[in-house]
């Protein structure tokens, strides 16, 4: 199964400003069976991820704000070509997390960059654009990124899936940013926890899934050492979740129960850019 239908995008006026979401780490990622594909179930804040805009001239290479890192002009001229759209155009983006981070920036900007260019056409076949750019793609150029298990070296919806209820989020960062490699499939199977989070449990039964999802990957993957899951069991968090290839980090907390002192102690204990808010509806 494809990601399906048309991407629809009413003009934009030069120098009109867009907001995009990201993602913050992953609920459940791993191998689809032991030698199936990588899988994942996204992690969606209620937060803009990317917002950007578009002025005339020459194309040039993507910068983002605040040396974060850019898109090359090459990939740049191969993804707008890959969608049949112009060469041209000044892109300036800023992302809200560092690339790398286990956020989907890398995803979100491609996706800017389609629709300050004005793409509207076959879903498909963003996808393939993205997937050729980086490689590796998440899925939130979908309606829903977290009701889909999503195949996210070949950008397919492996199964459709329940909405993951609502939830707080305390956030961080463990360790410093990490680019996905499209080669590394080095992931522990989770076609159980899948088959689980596909009876739609409610949020403790989910938590405890992205806990055991979080474990296994750092038992495969690494680091061989983090406090998250000591910390989620001090604060008295349902559970915690992580990027599966970035240092992202969430402790999970039904709505309204994120204890106060609690950025202050993730802080304390070495993480960055902690900060809280809800899961998308």
């Amino acid at each position: 199964m494809t990601a399906g239908a048309s991407v629809t995008a009413d003009p934009l006026p030069p120098g009109a400003r867009i907001a995009l979401p990201c993602h913050f780490g992953e609920w459940l990622q791993g191998r689809i069976g032991p030698g199936g594909p990588v899988g994942l179930v996204t992690l969606l804040p209620a937060v803009t991820g990317m917002t950007g805009r578009r002025r005339a001239g020459a194309l040039a290479a993507c910068r983002f704000g605040q040396g974060a890192g850019s898109i090359p002009l090459p990939r740049l001229r191969r993804f707008l070509a890959d969608l049949g759209l112009p060469p041209e155009g000044r892109f300036q983006l800023r992302p809200r997390f560092t690339p790398g981070s286990g956020t989907g920036m890398s995803t979100a900007s491609l996706l800017a960059v389609a629709r300050l260019a004005g793409y509207a056409g076959p879903r498909d076949r963003l996808v393939r654009a993205c997937l050729r750019a980086e490689g590796a793609s998440d899925p939130l150029m979908l309606e829903h990124p977290d009701c889909h298990l999503w195949a996210s070296r070949r950008g397919d919806v492996l199964q459709a899936l329940p909405p993951p209820p609502r939830a707080h989020l305390l956030v961080g960062f463990w360790g410093p940013p990490e680019r996905t490699r499209a080669e590394d499939t080095d992931y522990a199977d989770i076609s159980d926890l899948v088959s689980d989070w596909a009876k739609a449990p409610g949020l403790a039964d989910c938590a405890r899934l992205a806990s055991e999802s979080a474990r296994r990957c750092q038992a495969r993957r690494g680091p061989a050492s983090e406090p998250t899951a000591d910390l989620a069991r001090a604060l008295g968090a349902l559970g915690f979740a992580r990027s599966h290839s970035g240092p992202a980090r969430a402790l999970i907390f039904a709505p309204g129960t994120v204890p106060p002192d609690g950025p202050r102690i993730l802080r304390a204990a070495g993480y960055t850019g902690v900060e809280t808010f809800p899961t998308a509806g």
